[in-house]
């Protein structure tokens, strides 16, 4: 982990790239100092967490969760009459889960320093309270993002391929049916594979998307704010920082402004977390 020191900078912006995301407007909003992982959580961390608790993850407990179409084997793909939609490359595959990304044909044996995926917001809280952390919090987690640079769209400024180099694991090509890989990945890829940002934080964009622990809310005010939690009550979880799967022409949401939700159960194969501190590890 490492010391993100306190400070104030401005949460949200007032060009939002998804305006019924709820990302403005944008407002002065001031975090205490806390401690987040350098990294998101890794598969091999989370194994370790299974080993010693036992713990069974909803995927497994329901038995299946969502993956991405361009990344299923023929196979399994064979077996699935549904899919979403809206979203229809998002498709139920029976057997998939953290251990099985990619359904049953597939596993993570040389993936173990990838991100953790197929977590839902209730396996990620448990994980950290076993581990005695926490999920940030959607100020947290931006002010991190942002690593002191003002208003700008990425962890790292405001172009995307400074001097044609990848700072994000991201889709290229045209989504959702040709992934270029220019970055060298066509799903996760190991995390600290790419440039960290000013805090010494990797993949806050691209990779995974992460869980926070704020409800999700659309309306914000422009008063200042200190410390902010979200809504008391809820029904979806606020996800950020965007996944592999991103493109400007469809999830415009690797931004360190950008946000999304879901329920705290659900789950698939490009949403993972990463942990916080009020203590030194």
């Amino acid at each position: 982990m490492v010391l993100i020191a306190g400070g104030e900078f401005l949460m949200g912006t007032d060009n939002p790239g998804i305006p019924s995301d709820g990302e403005g407007p944008q407002r002065r909003v001031h975090v205490d100092s806390f401690y987040m992982d350098i990294q998101e959580v890794t598969n091999r961390q989370f194994q370790s967490f299974t080993n010693v608790t036992g713990y069974v993850t909803q995927a497994e407990k329901f038995g299946d969760s969502f993956v991405f179409e361009g990344i299923l084997s023929e196979t399994v793909k064979s077996q699935i009459t549904q899919a979403v939609a809206v979203a229809p490359w998002w498709l139920p595959v029976k057997g998939a889960n953290w251990r099985q990304p990619e359904g049953p044909d597939s596993n993570i044996t040389d993936r173990m320093d990838h991100p953790v995926v197929h977590i839902s917001w209730e396996d990620a809280a448990s994980y950290c309270t076993w581990a005695n952390k926490s999920l940030p919090t959607e100020a947290e987690w931006e002010y991190a993002c942002r690593g002191n640079l003002k208003d700008r769209l990425y962890p790292w400024g405001n172009r995307l391929n400074p001097k044609g180099q990848h700072y994000a694991n991201l889709w290229q090509g045209e989504f959702p049916h040709n992934n270029s890989a220019e970055d060298g990945y066509v799903k996760t890829s190991p995390v600290m594979s790419f440039p960290a940002n000013a805090f010494g934080l990797f993949d806050m964009v691209g990779n995974a998307w992460e869980w926070t622990s704020d409800w999700w809310t659309v309306h914000h005010s422009t008063e200042q704010q200190h410390n902010p939690t979200g809504p008391p009550t809820g029904t979806n979880k606020v996800m950020k920082g965007g996944s592999y799967m991103c493109h400007k022409s469809y999830c415009y949401r690797y931004r360190c402004a950008a946000r999304s939700q879901n329920s705290a159960q659900s789950s698939s194969s490009n949403l993972g977390f990463r942990c916080i501190s009020q203590e030194t590890r």
